[in-house]
């Protein structure tokens, strides 16, 4: 990726620093829940599945599938990178946790629903937001 897109970035947090700076060494990370093992995305409090307080930061292999996408064709800001591919993927280790992200490495009418990608990061001044790239199978 020759130069960064834009981006408007998000606030980070103590609940959600695990999610936005674990990219700083290569890490998708989401909060686990002890008692019962699930992914709780985004960040919450508690856990969803068993009402659990007992969250921890946990690295995920980084892969995923892409769920469904679109190709966004609008220049809301001014950039060179249009169309872009905005998807939503489901991580291997918990298909119901979905990110929204876009899909980058390929030409946009290249991504399909099924394809296996897996994250890279984009560094922001102390952000790294995850994004998706194709698997070669």
């Amino acid at each position: 990726m020759s130069e960064k897109p834009f981006r408007v970035l998000p606030r980070v947090t103590p609940q959600n620093q695990h999610f936005w700076c674990g990219g700083a060494e290569g890490k998708l990370q989401f909060l686990r829940c002890g008692p019962c093992g699930s992914y709780v995305h985004p960040p919450a409090p508690v856990c969803g599945k068993c009402l659990s307080k007992d969250l921890t930061p946990t690295a995920v292999s980084g892969r995923a599938t892409v769920a469904t996408f679109t190709l966004n064709h609008q220049p809301w800001v001014p950039a060179a990178d249009h169309p872009y591919v905005v998807a939503i993927v489901e991580i291997e280790e918990q298909p119901d946790v979905r990110l929204m992200t876009n899909i980058v490495g390929c030409p946009p009418e290249a991504v399909h629903i099924g394809m296996a990608v897996a994250v890279e990061f984009e560094e922001h001044e102390d952000v790294w937001i995850p994004v998706f790239a194709p698997v070669d199978a």
